[in-house]
């Protein structure tokens, strides 16, 4: 229910300690309105990640209908949406960096998918993912971690398919989408959390999902690994530098809600800038 709280106490919205609602700074993390004007239940009430699972889940599932329906009867295998439509609403990939500069795919990329089963397992692997992340890191970081990571494998999947040879089951991609790069960048930072933390458990479970997943790609043809390798090497990055063992702070909430408008805002140019196609 979307009440405020005015009196009484409340659970930091950063460390989860009782406070007052309100109490000017947390006493145990050093939070400014902790309280969050009385506003703290609801918002811990949408879960640890502040209800981002959900959110990455319903834009996805609407962009890939989007992408279906301007594909119009141009659909492949799998529900495949028309490279044309990819392209128009944000695809990243060697072209649309390297060719046509428009680097602002690097962000709407990750909010894309080529197929059913594409877009089925990555939102299964971001709902499972993304809340645990948030154990560990807090919602505002794991959000960070989360769309820095997404641009760190289109990146390098980018460049690499604009200048490197294509080597056996791996090269860069010319056109390439979904949310698989920021997934491993979730078990990269994850990784680190149990470097830095000593947790050998959770080190060697992110590490098992990562290597399995991997394998997989390695197997399958069309995965795009070097996204998979950026992106597990920009949320290790990412990870060491939010350092999982200091609480969040208010700034990283701000960084991680700029991004995410950044995000949208970079799904909606592509579809303006692009917007002779959808004619």
């Amino acid at each position: 229910m979307l009440k405020r709280q005015r009196t009484g106490s409340v659970l930091c919205v950063s460390c989860g300690v009782l406070v007052g609602v309100n109490d000017a700074t947390c006493y145990n993390c050093g939070r400014h309105n902790p309280g969050l004007w009385g506003w703290a239940p609801v918002i811990r009430g949408l879960g640890n990640d502040l209800g981002f699972a959900q959110f990455v889940v319903a834009a996805c599932v609407v962009l890939y209908a989007l992408s279906l329906l301007l594909s119009g009867g141009r659909l492949g295998m799998m529900l495949s949406p028309d490279t044309r439509a990819l392209f128009a609403l944000g695809a990243s990939g060697g072209y649309a960096v390297w060719v046509f500069g428009s680097w602002w795919t690097l962000l709407s990329a990750s909010w894309l998918h080529g197929s059913i089963l594409h877009i089925l397992f990555n939102m299964m692997w971001v709902r499972q993912l993304v809340p645990a992340t948030a154990e560990l890191y807090g919602p505002g970081r794991t959000i960070i971690i989360y769309i820095a990571a997404g641009a760190a494998g289109f990146l390098a999947s980018s460049t690499a398919g604009a200048f490197l040879p294509a080597l056996p089951f791996l090269q860069g991609a010319n056109v390439t989408v979904g949310a698989s790069a920021s997934i491993f960048g979730l078990l990269g930072a994850v990784v680190y959390y149990g470097r830095r933390s000593g947790s050998s458990m959770a080190s060697s479970q992110a590490w098992s999902y990562a290597i399995s997943a991997g394998v997989f790609g390695f197997i399958l043809p069309g995965i795009d690994n070097y996204a998979h390798i950026g992106g597990f090497a920009g949320g290790y990055l990412a990870g060491r530098l939010l350092d999982p063992l200091k609480h969040e702070r208010v700034d990283h909430v701000i960084v991680a809600i700029a991004l995410s408008v950044g995000s949208i805002l970079a799904v909606l140019w592509s579809a303006y800038v692009n917007r002779s196609i959808f004619q």
